[in-house]
């Protein structure tokens, strides 16, 4: 182990965020040009568009539980994350290298349609991206303790992809989106294999506080934890077949069906009684957690897909390279604010009044912004202002869940809990692309968007406010007895 990460230096955690940065920086590329490409360069509409990005999350699905899973139990070159992380970057790399070449591909392989095609490319991508966030992020929580020291290794974690994130979006916003692929390409790769050999992984993840056990998650057993998201599955299940069958339906039932659902199981789960075990973790609260960070992802990845209709509507007067960099500049300054408020506020913050409390806060900001810039989107100048503000969700979105989670599960089955985890983000996402993307096909006011946006977000606060706070000192990290703190 070398002195920086036995010391937990910062240049250690630097380092120890790359892979992810790299992972992020790969995703913020997706963000910033396939809905770009796939509407100005190939012509697909808006519900095209969607089901194209309904790829990813399918690929989450597969990928990260799997790799979760697999890399809790493997010791492969001296690691049980470096494996996947270093064949998931090169993936990643490879495939963002085909990402502007769609239509090369499809000719290369006599295939007339782009569709099909597109969505071959972008589940490669996503795939490959999946294949390694998961690792990049239980790495993190392997080789730091519990406590303050690993609320610190997430949010610096932040910082540094983003850090990256401004990067690509100045990139593509001041040059093009298609040297700022081609830039990707020769980043992701380096950022994902370089750092991880100076990273020691620890040989054994058990707990020294608790029990060794080897007991593996059955499916069922698994399917019972993530309960707060079956209406999330059922309803992509049923989106994705009509989809894939070319069935049009006009109404709204089986949505609202799936809604009322998935609203009675949050309830129900945020409301049960958080037992907390004598080493700090909880699995009603991890359920808790997949509760409220699911209704976050609605909003987060409806904005994602679907702006690009709501600047065609409001700022018809764009040309095709104009709109995909105002794209780019409003993620740029999403992403400055959120690379500076990880480490400069949120950490503080959250050291002095709790992760939980400071993340349902962030909540409600996002929430706000959302509402706000449903009625300002007349001036791209506005719309600027307004990503500002949507910039403190996103910083906490993307750092505090992390740590909130990782302290409520079992370490020696951080890779399996992170691939559950990550079942709040892509359910969500594949319900966005696939019911979002039909309601804002059939109305003709796309500043409906960002009120989806808001009212998915305000669910979402109140959501975090029945969280319980963890019960680990964020100073020592040892357990706080009970009745010391939370809420």
């Amino acid at each position: 182990m070398l002195p920086f990460q036995k010391n937990l230096t910062n240049s250690f955690y630097s380092v120890l965020s790359l892979p992810s940065s790299a992972m992020g920086f790969a995703l913020s590329i997706q963000i910033a040009a396939l809905s770009w490409l796939l509407s100005t360069e190939f012509g697909l509409d808006i519900h095209d568009i969607g089901f194209v990005w309904a790829a990813g999350p399918l690929a989450g699905i597969l990928g990260q539980v799997i790799v979760g899973i697999i890399s809790d139990k493997v010791w492969i070159w001296n690691g049980r994350r470096r494996p996947f992380i270093v064949v998931g970057g090169t993936l990643a790399a490879l495939s963002l290298l085909a990402l502007p070449n769609i239509d090369v591909i499809s000719a290369a392989l006599g295939i007339n349609g782009i569709l099909g095609v597109a969505i071959i490319v972008a589940l490669t991508l996503d795939l490959s991206i999946n294949v390694s966030f998961n690792p990049t992020r239980s790495i993190i929580a392997d080789v730091t303790p519990k406590g303050h020291e690993r609320t610190k290794g997430y949010t610096w974690m932040q910082t540094i992809s983003g850090s990256f994130g401004v990067l690509a979006y100045f990139i593509g916003t001041f040059w093009n989106n298609y040297a700022l692929i081609y830039l990707g390409v020769g980043l992701v790769f380096v950022m994902s294999v370089i750092p991880t050999l100076f990273i020691t992984e620890p040989t054994s993840l058990e707990d020294e506080s608790q029990p060794q056990s080897s007991e593996t998650m059955s499916f069922f057993r698994g399917l019972q934890v993530i309960q707060p998201l079956w209406g999330f599955i059922i309803y992509s299940v049923y989106a994705f077949a009509l989809r894939l069958a070319g069935i049009e339906v006009e109404h709204y039932w089986m949505e609202l069906g799936c809604l009322l659902l998935t609203l009675i199981l949050m309830i129900k789960t945020l409301a049960a009684k958080e037992q907390i075990q004598a080493d700090g973790t909880s699995e009603k609260g991890f359920q808790k957690v997949l509760a409220a960070h699911s209704f976050t992802w609605i909003g987060v990845q409806s904005m994602f897909v679907y702006i690009i209709a709501f600047l065609n509507q409001n700022l018809p007067e764009l040309s095709d390279v104009e709109s995909g960099q105002v794209i780019s500049a409003s993620f740029l300054v999403l992403s400055i604010v959120s690379a500076i408020l990880p480490v400069a506020l949120l950490e503080p913050l959250a050291k002095k009044y709790g992760k939980v409390k400071v993340h349902a806060y962030a909540m409600v900001s996002m929430a706000i912004a959302y509402f706000a810039l449903s009625h300002l989107g007349g001036s791209r100048y506005t719309i600027y202002i307004m990503m500002a503000f949507l910039g403190i969700g996103w910083a906490a979105t993307i750092s505090l869940p992390f740590a909130i989670m990782s302290q409520k599960v079992n370490a020696a089955k951080m890779g399996l809990y992170m691939g559950l985890f990550n079942l709040s983000v892509v359910l969500p996402q594949l319900v966005a692309s696939l019911g979002v993307g039909k309601f804002l096909n059939q109305v003709e006011d796309k500043n409906l968007l960002f009120v989806i946006c808001g009212i998915c977000l305000a669910i979402s606060a109140l959501a975090w406010f029945s969280v319980k706070e963890d019960t680990i000192s964020e100073e020592s990290g040892e357990p706080i007895p009970q009745g010391a703190g939370g809420h």
